[in-house]
Formats: structure tokens, C-alpha cells, sequence
């Protein structure tokens, strides 16, 4: 059974790069353009692994989506990525690697991006995979 993965971001662009890459790779992937549409197709879908944009309708709104899906069913085999361009804009950059900073920003990790789409998949073969496999 091929793993899920769920793409939330509001920049069609972006989702059009990566979606078809790893579903040729063998990925059942599902995009999303907002958080509306994110909660809409979360639960039937359920997915593995969620890359979520930071900035979409509000600069805060994967915040507030991540808080939503971490209090959906099954969190614990789960693996959520905060997924932006805020550090290249802004300069600040987020964390994961204490436990406070991974409940302040309600992910598991946090990646720039853009990111080539190769490295995107070996993210998730190297750094996903590996957590679903302990699940």
C-alpha cells in the first residue's frame, strides 16, 4: 500500500511541481489550495505525511491548520511538515529540534522551500518513511 501525502498550499505552482513527481515515484498524493480545502479532504483521506504552507489566507493559517490536524484521530502516526518561504522573506527561521518548539509550531519539522523535487522526495524516503515504519 502506497503511503499518503497531502500538499496544502496556496501557490498552484508549487503543488504542480511535486504532486505528479511523487505520484510517479508511488506516492497517493492530494493537494489542497487553502485550509478549507485541507479539512475537507483530511479525513477521508487521511494522510501518512502532510507538507503545509505557513502563509495562505492569513501569515498564520498552517499554524492554525496544524493545530487542527493534530487534534484529529491517529496524530501519534502521523508526520506533519511546516512547509514555507517565510525564513528566505523574513530572515526567521523556525525550529523543530527541542519539544517545545515542535508544540509551539504544531509539526514535526520544517522545511524552506522552494525545494527541488528530488529533495523533497528524499526527505520523505529518508526522514518519513523511516518514522511511519515505527508507527
Amino acid at each position: 500500500m502506497s503511503k499518503k501525502i497531502l500538499l496544502v498550499d496556496d501557490d498552484p505552482d508549487l503543488i504542480e511541481m511535486y504532486l505528479p513527481y511523487l505520484q510517479k515515484h508511488g506516492y497517493d498524493v492530494k493537494a489542497a489550495y487553502n485550509t478549507s480545502e485541507a479539512k475537507e479532504i483530511f479525513p477521508d483521506f487521511d494522510p501518512d505525511v502532510v507538507f503545509c504552507d505557513l502563509v495562505m489566507e492569513h501569515f498564520d493559517s498552517g499554524f492554525v491548520l496544524c493545530h487542527w490536524m493534530n487534534r484529529q484521530p491517529k496524530r501519534e502516526k502521523r508526520w506533519v511538515v511546516m512547509f514555507t518561504s517565510t525564513g528566505h522573506e523574513t530572515g526567521y527561521r523556525f525550529s523543530t529540534q527541542t519539544k517545545e518548539e515542535k508544540s509551539w509550531i504544531n509539526a514535526d519539522d520544517y522545511l524552506d522551500k522552494p525545494i527541488a523535487p528530488r529533495d523533497l522526495l528524499q526527505y520523505v524516503e529518508e526522514k518519513v518513511l523511516p518514522f511511519l515504519a515505527q508507527k
